[in-house]
């Protein structure tokens, strides 16, 4: 019997300089998409998903994230007391946020890359498989989300998953890694190889891996082996891991993420879009914000 994905590792360390100055003090995993952090909206995600431990590699700036998922201050649940039942929705959120799941703080230390958080959150997963998520983008999916979808894929195949999605435009094969191999079925690579940043015409498909994964155990051993291989101030990632898994014949599945828009808010420009639609929606604004935009002489 498999054992079920309880544990997610979220990397939260960096310190968010394409948004200078706002990250000066603020960490850009706090960012507000209308009124909510971004992390707070994979957090959620991944709650909804079955998740139990929500285990966030930070740094010593990172102290907002820390307090954003604490149990909140007298004063201020006092001060929304006093609001009424107009505000008492917003008691509730408040003081649902810290009861989502069993948060575990770590500070990184190690190599720069992708790969580090991983290997500080080591001793906290041990020996099961878990969930490998950005804090500054996600992929919303309906009617099963991205979490669900790539949960499913581990019940099925039992071994590491990646998210992706489909590369709509040539930019998109300048950005992301592409991975190749055996078509399953639509939507599902028996990934052979996995190539950065390719280029349309070197791409091995057209499916990109974003935003999500689940790795089992045996990542740690092979992030071990890449580590062994850095020269004095390279940079520790998590697909030098995965090139060598598959180099040993390790399985790993590249699961396309269905019904899903992917969000990167990691850039201005994407955040700024992300914010639009979600204005667009949300229920306090969503009339007004959409006249005002309409209004707009552009």
């Amino acid at each position: 019997m498999k054992q079920r994905i309880r544990k997610a590792v979220i990397p939260a360390a960096g310190f968010g300089t394409r948004f200078l100055p706002q990250t000066k003090a603020m960490p850009k995993e706090m960012l507000p998409v209308v009124d909510k952090p971004v992390i707070q909206i994979v957090v959620e995600e991944a709650v909804a998903a079955g998740i139990e431990d929500i285990i966030i590699v930070t740094g010593y700036h990172k102290r907002t994230i820390e307090d954003h998922f604490d149990k909140p201050n007298m004063e201020l649940l006092e001060n929304i007391r006093m609001g009424g039942e107009k505000k008492k929705h917003l008691l509730e959120e408040t003081e649902n946020i810290s009861d989502m799941a069993n948060f575990i703080y770590i500070r990184q230390k190690g190599p720069y890359g992708n790969g580090t958080p991983l290997v500080n959150a080591r001793q906290i997963i041990g020996n099961e498989p878990f969930l490998y998520t950005w804090s500054d983008d996600f992929i919303r999916a309906k009617p099963k989300s991205r979490f669900e979808q790539l949960i499913e894929a581990y019940d099925e195949f039992g071994c590491s998953i990646l998210a992706s999605i489909r590369a709509k435009q040539d930019e998109d094969y300048e950005r992301y890694g592409f991975a190749g191999g055996n078509i399953i079925r639509d939507g599902f690579i028996d990934v052979d190889k996995i190539v950065e940043k390719p280029g349309k015409t070197n791409a091995p498909s057209d499916l990109a891996n974003v935003s999500g994964f689940i790795f089992t155990p045996e990542i740690f051993e092979y992030l071990d082996k890449a580590s062994a291989n850095l020269n004095e101030g390279d940079e520790l990632y998590y697909n030098d891991a995965l090139k060598l898994m598959l180099e040993d014949k390790k399985r790993i599945i590249a699961c396309e993420i269905k019904g899903g828009k992917y969000y990167d808010t990691g850039n201005k420009l994407e955040y700024m879009k992300t914010v639009v639609e979600f204005g667009l929606e949300h229920p306090d604004i969503n009339g007004e914000f959409k006249e005002f935009l309409k209004g707009l002489n552009l």
